[in-house]
């Protein structure tokens, strides 16, 4: 048997392990202990825990003048109960590895203990990716400031791409968003006298007929209404209280703020003697692709032979990823997980063994062309 058979088993069984104790955004301590003892014990040059929460980075320093190269992967799982079946199923309840985070952990630690040519190369093992919170506390924490790099890459898998294959693309990579949660107050009254009183009812109907027609545009802007909860549970009061969660995508950042501005506008106009607080949550910027950055994937894609992925950029679901855009050179890239594989975040979703491999190879044929 090789060495990288081995290290391919290592790692697979690193992924099942992360599988049956997964935890969700900003509870992955156990998580990150685990994987800091696993970088430990390859004599990293700075390991840094804590970072941003939850964080954990190994840094590799050649010692020699050269570009420091960040590879990134998340650690925390889903809220959702899994239904894949597979002996590593989750052994925790309503949580579970359903986007691939334990897949992603894997191959980067494929990368632990090796040192580049020239310049430094850093793995970040990075909290709350899916709240949006994570990319950006890592970044405002002060530990991280001597870690700035040149380069960030980071890759997700993707179902409904051939097994193995490789898509990316400069410029908008996935979709910035935002959660707006709406709270609606007027006044109850009685059922049969609902005159007397002041409803959401209407301002919600009207909200949600203009949520499905606005113009999608150059921006792509769209909005989701995933949540609404309204009144009692009685048939004798009419509504005077209401809630609403509203999902806000754009293509851009600044197509994100300029939809966020249009909807504060027509929300205002359309109150009608409500009050309507509106709080935002979960909230990602666009991940942008550097063409330098793209460059050096796309020549380790096909260096390695790996087929290229179809793929309409930019991917809708928001990546917080894309806060890094703004501090280096940065390349989102997917790899497929397979035609039939389930969707990601479907109960039933579990991440293919088979990507380990080449997603490790990428990473390590990218760093030796970036410090070359």
């Amino acid at each position: 048997m090789t060495d990288a058979w081995n290290m391919t088993q290592d790692l697979i069984a690193l992924r099942h392990a992360l599988h049956r104790q997964p935890e969700i955004s900003g509870a992955e301590a156990d998580t990150a202990r685990l994987i800091a003892d696993r970088l430990r014990a390859t004599a990293p040059d700075d390991l840094i825990t804590g970072l941003g929460g939850h964080g954990v980075a190994a840094v590799y320093d050649s010692g020699t003048p050269g570009p420091s190269v960040l590879f990134r992967a998340e650690l925390d799982a889903l809220p959702i109960s899994e239904t894949s079946g597979v002996v590593h199923a989750s052994e925790r309840p309503g949580m579970a590895h359903l986007c691939g985070h334990d897949g992603h952990m894997a191959i980067l630690m494929g990368l632990a203990g090796t040192r580049p040519k020239c310049g430094r190369m850093m793995l970040l093992f990075q909290p709350a990716e899916e709240t949006g919170t994570g990319a950006r506390a890592v970044l405002a924490d002060p530990a991280f400031a001597p870690l700035r790099p040149d380069y960030a890459f980071a890759l997700h898998n993707m179902p409904g791409m051939a097994l193995g294959s490789v898509a990316v693309a400069p410029g908008p990579a996935s979709c910035a968003s935002v959660g707006w949660r709406l709270t609606i107050a007027g006044r109850e009254a009685h059922a049969a006298f609902p005159e007397t009183g002041l409803s959401p009812a209407p301002f919600l109907a009207r909200l949600t007929d203009h949520l499905a027609t606005l113009p999608k545009g150059a921006e792509g802007a769209m909005a989701t209404l995933c949540h609404l909860n309204m009144g009692a549970a009685t048939f004798g009061i009419a509504p005077g209280q209401a809630v609403a969660h509203v999902t806000l995508r754009a293509i851009s950042d600044s197509g994100l703020t300029a939809l966020e501005r249009a909807l504060r506008d027509w929300v205002a106009a359309q109150s009608e003697g409500l009050r309507i607080d509106i709080t935002r949550h979960d909230h990602f910027n666009a991940t942008l692709n550097d063409v330098d950055a793209v460059a050096h994937t796309t020549a380790a894609r096909a260096a390695l032979g790996l087929a290229e992925g179809d793929f309409t950029f930019p991917m809708r679901p928001s990546e917080d990823f894309g806060a890094f855009s703004a501090y280096a050179k940065c390349a989102l890239f997917f790899l497929g997980a397979g035609e039939a594989q389930p969707a990601l975040h479907d109960p039933a979703y579990d991440f293919p063994d088979a990507l380990i491999a080449p997603g490790v190879a990428l990473f390590r044929t990218i760093l030796a062309r970036v410090t070359a």
